[in-house]
């Protein structure tokens, strides 16, 4: 969304190089993601943390790579965005998609990943079977035996 904002604001149409750059921004932001869902699952799994503490654990721990991964892309489509000189019309939207798509897109993963995880954790504690109330297995009732 960010991509497409500012290529718009700065007076760009969508060329194939642009969609290049939204394409490299869509492995970015999944990465992202990723990593602090991830993390967040091993917390809940492993140390036993509830859903709120897993997720919150890992936006802290996981914040520094994320920002460093994000902030190396954009510094380095800086000089696609703001190049003149020869061939610049067809490196400046890159630049445009990649630092307008990961200024928004940082933003929006820190935010609403997390609140987002917690929603589909509520729907899935909502859907699951209580677990006391597990259906039987085929054997358990046939009454098979071990004769």
């Amino acid at each position: 969304m960010g991509a497409l904002l500012i290529l718009m604001a700065a007076g760009f149409d969508l060329s194939v190089i642009a969609l290049i750059g939204i394409i490299l921004l869509i492995g970015i932001v999944k990465k992202n993601g990723i990593m602090m869902v991830d993390f967040a699952i091993t917390a809940e799994r492993r140390d036993g943390e509830t859903p709120f503490n897993a997720i919150r654990q890992a936006c802290l721990l996981r914040f520094r790579p994320i920002l460093m991964t994000t902030m190396a892309a954009l510094l380095s489509g800086l000089p696609l965005m703001l190049g003149t000189g020869a061939g610049s019309e067809l490196r400046r939207p890159l630049g445009f998609a990649m630092v307008g798509g990961l200024a928004l897109s940082q933003v929006l993963t820190l935010y609403t990943t997390p609140v987002i995880y917690l929603y589909l954790e509520r729907l899935q504690r909502r859907l699951a079977p209580k677990r006391g109330s597990r259906m039987p297995s085929l054997a358990e009732k046939m009454g098979a035996t071990a004769d």
